[in-house]
C-alpha cells in the first residue's frame, strides 16, 4: 500500500516531505536543480565542441602522433573518476595558480538579486547585477570544465569513427576531385555530415554529465542538485533520494526525445514510418 500511495502521489506531483528540511521535496529540487542545469548545459555544449574538434583532428591525422596523443588524452580523462579530475583541476588552477575560486557557488558577501526566474545567473542578468553575475561565472568555470573533461571522450571517439567512415565515402572523394583542398573537405564537408550521429549522443552525454555533477559539485562545494543528492545520501534521506532520482530520470527521457526529434530534422533520410 505504501508503494501504491507513493506512485499515486508522484503522478500528482507530490514527491513527499523532506524529514530534515521539513519542506516538500519538490521545493528543494526547484531550488537546486536550476543551479545544476547552469553547469550541465554549458558543460554538455563544451563537451560536444571539444569532442568534435579533437575527433576531427584525430581522424585527419590517422595513425600519426597527433592521433595517438588525442586518443591517449581522452582515454585517460574518460577512465578517470570524476572526483579525481575535479580535485586535480582544483589543486592546480585554484590553489597553486590562484586563477579561480576553489569552492562555493558565489561570493557570499554579495547580496542575491531578486528572484525573477529559478536560475540565479538569469536573475543577475535581468536585474543588471553584473558583480553577482561575474561572481557566479567565476565559480562555475572549474566545475563546468571538470564535467566537460570527464565526458568529452565519448564524443571524440564517435566523431573520429564517423569521420573515418565518411572520409571514404563517394561524396568526400567527389569533393576532392572537384578541386577542394583536403582541409576543406575534412572540416567543411565530412565533419558536417559526421556531426549528425552526435545529436543522438547528446542525450546520453547529458545523463553522463548529470552523474558526474553529483560528485564534482561535492568536491567544489557547489550547492546544486549533485550537492543536494550527496547530502541526502549521507543523511539517509530516502525521500529526497527517491525524488531526485525520479526527476533526473524524467529529464534524461526528455533529453532523449528531443535528440530523436532533432536527428529526424537534421537528417532527411530519417522519417517516421506511418
Amino acid at each position: 500500500m505504501q508503494i501504491v500511495d507513493y506512485i499515486l502521489n508522484v503522478l500528482h506531483g507530490n514527491l513527499g516531505l523532506d524529514p530534515f528540511y521539513k519542506v516538500p521535496v519538490t521545493t528543494l529540487i526547484g531550488k537546486y536543480l536550476p543551479r545544476t542545469l547552469e553547469l550541465v548545459i554549458p558543460a554538455t555544449i563544451l563537451s560536444v565542441v571539444i569532442g568534435l574538434v579533437t575527433g576531427a583532428i584525430a581522424a585527419s591525422n590517422r595513425n600519426k602522433p597527433t592521433d595517438y596523443f588525442i586518443r591517449g588524452v581522452y582515454l585517460v580523462t574518460w577512465a578517470s573518476p570524476p572526483f579525481f579530475v575535479a580535485t586535480v583541476l582544483q589543486l592546480v588552477v585554484a590553489y597553486y595558480l590562484g586563477l579561480l575560486p576553489p569552492t562555493g557557488t558565489v561570493n557570499p558577501l554579495l547580496p542575491a538579486p531578486k528572484d525573477i526566474t529559478p536560475f540565479p545567473i538569469l536573475n543577475a542578468m535581468l536585474t543588471g547585477d553584473w558583480s553577482y553575475f561575474w561572481s557566479l561565472v567565476h565559480h562555475m568555470v572549474l566545475p563546468t570544465i571538470s564535467i566537460a573533461l570527464v565526458s568529452f571522450g565519448i564524443v571524440t571517439r564517435i566523431a573520429r569513427a564517423s569521420m573515418l567512415d565518411y572520409m571514404e565515402s563517394d561524396f568526400a572523394r567527389l569533393s576532392l576531385m572537384k578541386g577542394l583542398s583536403r582541409r576543406k573537405v575534412v572540416y567543411g564537408v565530412v565533419l558536417r555530415n559526421a556531426s549528425i550521429p552526435i545529436v543522438t549522443l547528446v542525450a546520453l552525454l547529458f545523463g553522463y554529465s548529470v552523474a558526474g555533477a553529483v560528485v564534482i559539485e561535492d568536491v567544489y562545494d557547489y550547492h546544486g542538485m549533485g550537492y543536494f543528492i550527496t547530502q541526502a545520501i549521507e543523511n539517509l534521506d530516502y525521500t529526497s533520494v527517491l525524488g531526485t532520482t525520479i526527476v533526473v530520470g524524467i529529464s534524461i527521457i526528455i533529453a532523449n526525445l528531443v535528440a530523436d526529434i532533432l536527428y529526424g530534422i537534421l537528417d532527411p533520410r530519417v522519417r517516421v514510418v506511418e
